[in-house]
């Protein structure tokens, strides 16, 4: 008496990778996250590779996951592998306290985001 398995909710032809934890705010990496948005993964790879964002180096490794799950779960082709979708999320907020002047105290937030990529493949045109 196991639990039952879930249904899928990606096509076939989609693949999917979450990074969780990511200690950064979802703003900034919304902007890292828009630059590989709709497109080829060999050119999103090497966006991410020649960016100057911290960030990007997390966001490289979740699409290489995304890739080799595509490949290894799904055998789809790497070749004609798409950035379908590249959603950002909100995780935890650590709140910090630092000292002011005249004994008051100011708040210092360390936000964390939750990254989502799935990759599609798409017909080459022949």
């Amino acid at each position: 008496m196991g639990k039952r398995k879930r249904e899928r909710t990606l096509s076939d032809s989609e693949a999917k990778a979450v990074a969780r934890m990511l200690r950064v705010s979802p703003q900034k990496l919304n902007l890292v996250a828009q630059l590989i948005r709709g497109k080829k993964v060999a050119t999103a790879l090497a966006d991410l590779q020649f960016s100057n964002k911290r960030i990007a180096r997390e966001v490289k490794k979740c699409l290489e996951s995304a890739i080799a799950n595509a490949e290894n779960n799904h055998e789809l082709d790497v070749d004609d592998l798409i950035v379908s979708q590249a959603h950002v999320g909100k995780a935890l907020v650590l709140k910090r306290f630092t000292p002011r002047g005249r004994g008051r105290m100011g708040r210092i937030f360390k936000p964390f985001s939750n990254l989502t990529i799935v990759v599609r493949q798409v017909e080459s045109a022949a």
